[in-house]
């Protein structure tokens, strides 16, 4: 991905979403683009308008921490977006190169991480990396995902299914959401290493294939996946509304790790229980 092209495109997305009242600055008369004015957010962040315009056109090289600072501030960027500002400077001037972690060349999962996986037996787990590959699960895991599953493409991904797999419809009760954040980790992985060709590959295909994974990619929202509430709907055990926390895997850059989890005595742990004994029993009727 061209880097300035990146830059110019994710800073005049995110001045086109903030409006001058929430920036604090008096609105006067009709506006002809939505947000704020090239000039209001150079006088918001201290700087120049000339200066402003030239980071603006991605000329991000050898911008101090503290222009980049203001910069964020100005623009209203949460940690995901500061994030990405920085991994797109660090690109510009080339020091991203340094600490781009070395990531694995081929999707693949240690066999002694499935036997991590497999000791937790109560709540679905998985391991996916950074192009939203779903490289391992536990049995609670592939029953969850068992939508996913039945794909033969090998790895599943969470990006195909969500934007090529009817049933990914009615598996995302809030499809608009889940769609929203499965772009947003994909973007998010792209400023982190902007040179993975399997990435660009997957964003092409989609591109070609999905005007609503374009028109999502085209927004440059950024977010960090770590914590929240998921909601589904299987196709054997009805809805589950189940917290999750995703953990990265240190001796494996790229890779992260996802538990799910139920409210006690909720129903979907109800569900899950289901859930667990429609697994045993898929399992059992494989093996005979």
């Amino acid at each position: 991905m061209d880097n300035r092209s990146e830059v110019r495109a994710f800073l005049t997305s995110r001045r086109a979403k903030i409006t001058p009242g929430q920036a604090g600055l008096p609105v006067a008369g009709q506006r002809r683009v939505p947000g704020l004015r090239r000039s209001e957010v150079a006088a918001l962040a201290g700087m120049s308008v000339e200066y402003y315009a030239k980071l603006e056109r991605g000329h991000l090289a050898g911008v101090s921490a503290g222009v980049l600072d203001a910069l964020a501030r100005a623009l209203h960027l949460d940690d995901a977006e500061r994030a990405h500002l920085l991994r797109l400077a660090h690109e510009a001037d080339g020091s991203n190169a340094i600490l781009r972690r070395r990531r694995p060349k081929q999707p693949a999962a240690r066999p002694t991480l499935q036997w991590m996986l497999d000791a937790i037996t109560t709540a679905p787990a998985i391991i996916g990396n950074h192009r939203s590959d779903l490289l391992a699960a536990n049995h609670l895991g592939r029953a969850m995902y068992s939508d996913l599953y039945a794909d033969p493409t090998r790895p599943p991904n969470f990006a195909r299914f969500t934007f090529l797999d009817s049933a990914a419809r009615r598996f995302f009760p809030d499809w608009d959401l889940a769609a929203d954040m499965t772009v947003a980790n994909l973007r998010t992985a792209a400023g982190q290493d902007p040179h993975d060709k399997a990435l660009h590959d997957l964003v092409g295909e989609l591109s070609t294939r999905s005007d609503d994974f374009r028109r999502r990619w085209a927004a440059h929202n950024v977010r960090t996946h770590g914590t929240g509430v998921k909601h589904f709907r299987h196709h054997v055990v009805g809805d589950l509304t189940l917290t999750y926390e995703s953990m990265d895997l240190r001796a494996e850059p790229g890779l992260s790790m996802t538990i799910y989890t139920a409210e006690p005595g909720s129903p979907s742990e109800d569900a899950l229980r289901l859930l667990a004994s429609w697994s045993a029993t898929q399992a059992h009727t494989e093996r005979t």
